[in-house]
């Protein structure tokens, strides 16, 4: 395993744990919500290099596709 992909690993198992805490659900509710999500996707692309963010800041982007409907990333 990559490098790339333990830092990928590691954002989505803190990511489950973050919907699993928010929503309320079972582990694999949330698996499924998180996998079938567009945030995922991109997170999945090394090219989009969002692996190298904090789990957090994944999962605040992960909410606002699922809050606005689409992939938001603000900018500072």
């Amino acid at each position: 395993m990559t490098k790339q992909e333990q830092l990928i690993e590691y954002n989505i198992q803190d990511i489950i744990e973050y919907i699993v805490q928010d929503f309320r659900i079972e582990y694999d509710q949330a698996m499924l919500i998180f996998y079938n999500s567009r945030t995922f996707d991109k997170l999945m692309d090394i090219e989009t290099g969002l692996y190298l963010e904090s789990s957090a800041y994944v999962y605040g982007i992960f909410q606002d596709e699922r809050n606005f409907g689409n992939l938001i990333q603000t900018e500072i």
